[in-house]
């Protein structure tokens, strides 16, 4: 198990939300312990802006009923339900996803974060943050959706309806490309990461990879979409892939809140040249990195490697 987030190199302010790669990840961890188990009850806390449907509904719509797959659409885990119904679970910023036996301070309260290390944690026990309980028939692990500021969502839907969530939707960060890119920007005003963390242009990237993915490809943050060039684009395409690649492949990042659904800590955020650095020496050229807001976020960036 990683660090304590208070532990975590950087001087970040605020919770980074769940992007897609901590989203990927979790969707891979949960869905052996959720796809083909038929589902023996539902446990739900109160009614809340955290339920998009209401826990009554759910826990009558999914008694009995069986995950047949799990995907990912953006940010969103979605599950194909064997009564005709789609399963819609969102992260938010803080929400975990993840089975019983897991272990990590990220599944504490603050107050315990701070004084009790990883190796001192014993199993997870449901808090008033676990918004949704999942029992299966097979007496075998739990699944549990925690959520300490409710931003995440639930929500079940018919599988032949339109959804203005899922519709919504740009094409995948993890096929999106540089011509894509270009043709997005050329009549935009905004900056070109206002354009990237925009889920109708591109589903999944948020605010690390975007910092992180601008940085490799030399392009400043703040700069207007419409200037930037087509070999511009063609280098952000490519390098926001190699990013949220390379974090799926280290297991995302946990600077805040984030946990795998098996407890472990993901390990990218010690590859991070911008994001969360302010006032660090750029690893490249040695230039203080700089941070401002762009499109209403935190922004990172190099003054020296980007133009």
């Amino acid at each position: 198990m990683g660090r304590p987030a208070a532990a975590m190199r950087g001087n970040y302010r605020g919770r980074p939300m769940p992007e897609l790669p901590e989203v990927e990840i979790t969707r891979r961890h949960i869905e052996p312990l959720l796809v083909g188990r038929r589902i023996a009850d539902v446990v739900t806390g109160s009614p809340s802006y955290f339920f998009i449907t209401p826990p009554d509904e759910l826990r009558k719509r999914l008694r009995g009923a069986t995950v047949k797959q799990l995907e990912r659409r953006g940010k969103y885990i979605v599950g194909d339900v064997d009564t005709g119904d789609s399963l819609l679970l969102h992260l938010g910023m803080t929400g975990q996803l993840f089975g019983s036996g897991a272990k990590s301070v990220r599944l504490l309260s603050s107050t315990a974060r701070a004084s009790l290390a990883p190796e001192t944690q014993v199993d997870f026990e449901p808090d008033t943050h676990t918004h949704l309980r999942f029992r299966f028939e097979d007496d075998g692990p739990e699944v549990f959706f925690r959520d300490v500021r409710k931003f995440g969502k639930v929500m079940l839907t018919a599988q032949d309806e339109p959804n203005a969530r899922l519709d919504r939707l740009g094409r995948d960060a993890l096929t999106v490309t540089g011509e894509h890119l270009f043709e997005a920007t050329r009549k935009r005003k905004t900056p070109i990461k206002a354009v990237l963390l925009d889920q109708s242009v591109i589903a999944g990237c948020g605010n690390i990879y975007a910092d992180e993915a601008l940085f490799y490809a030399g392009v400043r943050p703040g700069r207007r979409a419409a200037r930037v060039t087509r070999k511009e684009c063609e280098a952000i395409a490519r390098e926001l892939l190699r990013v949220l690649t390379r974090s799926i492949e280290t297991g995302g990042s946990s600077i805040s809140d984030y946990v795998a659904p098996d407890g472990s800590d993901g390990q990218y955020q010690d590859e991070r040249r911008v994001y969360a650095r302010t006032g660090e020496p750029c690893l490249v050229c040695e230039s203080e990195i700089r941070r401002k807001l762009v499109a209403q976020r935190g922004t990172h960036y190099c003054p020296q490697c980007q133009s």
